[in-house]
């Protein structure tokens, strides 16, 4: 909404946008043309997945063009639709092994999935290390966010942040341990993000008994205010393979934010901090090292200050979605003058994004 909507109606197309808006208490902007659905949630999906699938249905047929993000609704995609974008944001595959769910057969489907999508839609890409995935080349626009010409407020000394998706190899259990050890230290823990149904009873349990505050989910624009003067943004993701080949979002929020960042060594969050200066590297579930690592910063003021403001000058130069949004835009509306297939054209692109 806040990136590739935005951009869009900022040169002049009308939007259409399915979303559960009112599952995730969120108001639509006035200016698109707003359809609700239910979340889907865990093994309850069916019915989301339905309400999806009519409003495409209903809604594309005065479409120039459709932009779907989801995987699962690659299976749920109208058979008389407008040119149809995927925008690939995620590896379902590598996402899989970061949870308990039952998977046998599941992978190769979802790669056989891919490679036939891959002949019958547009794809762009939201990470170069996608591209291995597929035979034909797409074009990349990378998932940055919008950056403040200036940092905003230096850290501060009582609270550390945690956004963003919250699961068990995300490093949820190692999170609630830590806010523990925060509390007499006079530090408290925010988490702002979903959760997966697994973890939610250890997060109410931990907010119940004050060790914590967990806001659930809130838009990004709020959620990174909320972050604002935090003593260092947090990303204790496990050593899984779908955390290893790129930056995590949150991680480039924190930076965004002026906001030093305490990370596992994954990868490629690893070699950003390594070359920025702009936080602290602490070993896989090591709970001790995050706690030392949040109490130097605090206790070190100017250097936890200047880290903000390397890590701010980094997001501002490689991750501000301004530097990205003009080519997102030239590149839709390119395909939807030039279908894959034969269909009438109608006078004004309109952008689906489903959820």
């Amino acid at each position: 909404m806040h990136r590739q909507i935005r951009a869009l109606l900022d040169a002049g197309h009308e939007i259409t946008y399915v979303a559960p808006f009112t599952d995730c208490n969120v108001t639509p902007d006035p200016r698109i043309r707003a359809v609700d659905v239910p979340r889907a949630l865990g093994g309850h999906r069916r019915r989301a997945l339905k309400a999806a699938r009519g409003a495409l249905r209903r809604g594309v047929e005065d479409a120039d063009l459709l932009v779907v993000h989801d995987v699962e609704l690659l299976f749920r995609l109208p058979r008389r639709r407008p040119v149809t974008v995927w925008d690939v944001r995620e590896d379902p595959v590598a996402a899989l092994e970061a949870t308990s769910y039952p998977r046998r057969t599941l992978p190769s489907l979802l790669r056989r999935v891919e490679a036939r999508t891959e002949g019958r839609l547009r794809l762009v890409l939201a990470e170069e290390s996608y591209r291995e995935r597929f035979s034909r080349p797409h074009p990349v626009v990378p998932d940055t966010g919008y950056v403040p010409p200036s940092p905003p407020a230096p850290p501060g000394r009582n609270r550390v942040v945690h956004i963003g998706h919250l699961s068990r190899a995300g490093g949820a259990a190692q999170l609630v341990e830590l806010a523990g050890r925060l509390l007499p230290h006079g530090i408290r823990l925010d988490l702002v993000g979903a959760a997966d149904p697994e973890i939610r009873p250890l997060l109410r349990d931990a907010q119940r008994e004050g060790l914590l505050d967990w806001y659930g989910y809130v838009p990004n624009r709020h959620a990174l205010r909320m972050a604002q003067g935090a003593i260092a943004g947090l990303s204790l993701p496990h050593d899984v393979p779908a955390y290893r080949r790129s930056v995590p979002a949150k991680v480039v929020d924190y930076l965004s934010q002026g906001i030093p960042v305490v990370t596992t060594p994954l990868p490629a969050s690893a070699s950003l901090v390594d070359r920025t200066g702009c936080g602290v590297v602490v070993p896989f579930l090591d709970v001790d090292a995050a706690l030392h690592a949040v109490l130097a910063l605090r206790e070190d003021p100017d250097g936890a200050a200047a880290m903000g403001v390397r890590g701010h000058q980094e997001a501002l130069r490689h991750h501000n979605w301004p530097d990205h949004a003009g080519d997102f835009v030239r590149l839709l509306e390119e395909w939807a003058d030039r279908p894959v297939t034969s269909g009438r054209e109608v006078g004004v692109l309109e952008a689906w994004h489903a959820i």
